[in-house]
């Protein structure tokens, strides 16, 4: 059976308890809210962080 998550490098701008707020190319205003119930997050240096998300979760939101 093949899984549909995904590993995506993010930049991490804004977290809260329900949400991320992530772009795929450091941009703020580009940024888009992934909810956390529909993630896992390896959070890295920098800012950085590789996000686990169903791939239609990462298409709908333009990551990938």
């Amino acid at each position: 059976m093949k899984s549909d998550l995904i590993d995506v490098t993010v930049q991490l701008h804004h977290e809260t308890e329900r949400a991320i707020l992530v772009s795929d190319d450091r941009d703020r205003e580009k940024a888009t809210w992934i909810p956390l119930s529909q993630c896992e997050i390896l959070k890295r240096p920098n800012g950085i962080a590789i996000v686990t998300m169903p791939e239609w979760l990462a298409l709908d939101k333009g990551l990938i």
